[in-house]
């Protein structure tokens, strides 16, 4: 929470939740992790090229 959540002052609760899915891409795709040899949390799923999941921006 205090990373997103309370990271910044919002407008409102309704900005606050727009927010969210851009701050979660972040945390799980671009930033690395202390507890998994920062390593992002995607990293450690092992996806394949061909994998959907590889096609985000």
């Amino acid at each position: 929470l205090r990373e997103w959540a309370y990271a910044m002052a919002y407008l409102s609760s309704d900005q606050r939740a727009a927010e969210l899915p851009r701050w979660m891409h972040r945390y799980n795709w671009h930033r690395p992790h202390g507890g998994i040899k920062y390593q992002t949390p995607i990293s450690r799923l092992g996806l394949t090229g061909d994998n959907l999941l590889r096609l985000h921006i």
